[in-house]
């Protein structure tokens, strides 16, 4: 299903520390058909507040934020709720990676040097079931 044939709009969280980041993704996404709403969270403390709040669809989780990272927000977000979907966005060893992957904490990850086309990408594999 490609992206542009998604009927309901989804709400997404972007979680990261850098406000170009969270204001790049933004407009990125505010663009896209499918999108709904876009919330943002300045660290993984924020994240969880903002999920309680807006109940989103979909995290943008960047991995390495002060106060809480987003390796513990995660592992937080989807005991508490494990149907918000996760897309880690950042640049992180894949060894641990690899461990939130197997342990079905995060859904997806996409590398933050990635271009905004393969970013979309990893948004429609992991929203596939959403809408």
């Amino acid at each position: 299903m490609a992206l542009h044939q998604i009927t309901s709009t989804l709400k997404i969280l972007i979680a990261d520390d850098h406000e170009l980041t969270r204001l790049s993704l933004k407009i990125l996404l505010a663009n896209q058909p499918f999108v709904g709403s876009v919330v943002e969270a300045v660290n993984g403390n924020h994240a969880l507040v903002q999920v309680e709040k807006y109940a989103p669809d979909l995290i943008l989780m960047d991995l390495h934020m002060p106060v809480m990272d987003g390796w513990t927000a995660s592992q937080k977000i989807r005991q508490e709720f494990p149907h918000i979907k996760i897309i880690a966005y950042s640049a992180v060893d894949s060894k641990h990676l690899q461990h939130l992957l197997e342990q079905g904490v995060i859904d997806a990850f996409c590398d933050k040097a990635t271009c905004s086309e393969q970013l979309l990408k990893s948004l429609r594999s992991v929203c596939r079931n959403l809408c």
